[in-house]
């Protein structure tokens, strides 16, 4: 069993700092990075798999270092977001290259088998240029196991696959979990990493904001104040109920909008509408004025 190690890493590109002083491990088991685009876990996951080198800070499996370590590579099955396929090859050809660099004993048998693991053999003699994104992905997969690493790290590996595909891909996952591999897989969905992952870390502005069981974050991100934007029929009158609502913190009327914050997401949204009733306006809209990944992040970064 494996784990991967990162101590105080940073990397920066000239005056950009795409990760900063950042601290964790990942062991057996499935651990989800979650961040909204350009928090820099691409950055962070090829530091981890051995190619990038971080400026600052120690990034290991086990005990060794994975930049420039050429033994180590054999121990991490890697899939980037980037297109990283040869359109004229087809994905028995390309994973069979695969094979044959990682110097696998028996590359024909291995090439079948990572094949057959991610659904493609029906498809394997053709030119990877045809396939749909989904399946270049799973070419991908198919590629980073075929030398039965025990570490895997895959960068937004679900992008492009249908429901089916995806379904397939996560009971994929979950049972070389449970063989005791490695596995760190980015997200920028919440929900891909609520079904997959128990572990979870979470990345924003190149900085950890959160780190442990999935269930305690998503309660962290659950439980934040939260802001909503309202239009009835007369606001002012709709603002006076609300504010005797103990659930609503503040009111305010800005350039036609009325907003509401509260730290009671389900409270507010049951409270509402009994409010317009006893105010006597027409309730038109609810939305939530802060819903963005990257403000539910931010808020975690703050905390």
């Amino acid at each position: 069993m494996k784990t991967l190690r990162l101590d105080a890493v940073s990397r920066w590109y000239g005056n950009v700092v795409a990760v900063n002083d950042v601290t964790f491990e990942v062991g057996p088991g499935i651990t989800g990075l979650l961040g909204p685009n350009g928090a820099g876990k691409t950055t962070l996951l090829h530091m981890m798999a051995g190619f990038l080198a971080p400026n600052a800070g120690t990034v290991q499996l086990d005990e060794s270092a994975t930049w420039r370590n050429p033994e180590l590579y054999r121990s991490i099955g890697f899939v980037p977001e980037r297109e990283a396929v040869y359109s004229f090859l087809t994905a028995r050809q390309f994973v069979n290259a695969a094979a044959r660099l990682h110097e696998v004993t028996d590359p024909v048998a291995a090439t079948d088998r990572a094949i057959e693991l991610v659904g493609l053999a029906d498809a394997a003699d053709r030119a990877i240029g045809g396939y749909s994104k989904g399946m270049r992905q799973r070419a991908k997969v198919a590629a980073a196991l075929v030398h039965d690493p025990p570490v895997l790290v895959l960068d937004e590996p679900f992008n492009g696959m249908d429901p089916r595909q995806r379904l397939h891909m996560m009971d994929l996952l979950r049972a070389m979990a449970a063989e005791g591999r490695t596995i760190l897989f980015s997200s920028h969905i919440l929900e891909e990493v609520e079904r997959l992952s128990d572990r979870v870390l979470v990345v924003v502005a190149g900085r950890l904001a959160a780190a442990g069981d999935f269930r305690r974050i998503r309660r962290l991100m659950t439980d934040r104040p939260h802001s909503f934007t309202l239009r009835s029929s007369d606001d002012r009158r709709l603002a006076r109920e609300l504010l005797a609502a103990p659930e609503v913190e503040a009111v305010e009327i800005r350039d036609g909008l009325l907003t509401i914050r509260t730290g009671d997401y389900g409270a507010l949204t049951r409270a509402v509408a009994p409010a317009a009733q006893r105010a006597g306006v027409s309730l038109l809209e609810l939305r939530p004025a802060d819903e963005s990944l990257e403000s539910v992040f931010s808020y975690l970064v703050r905390r």
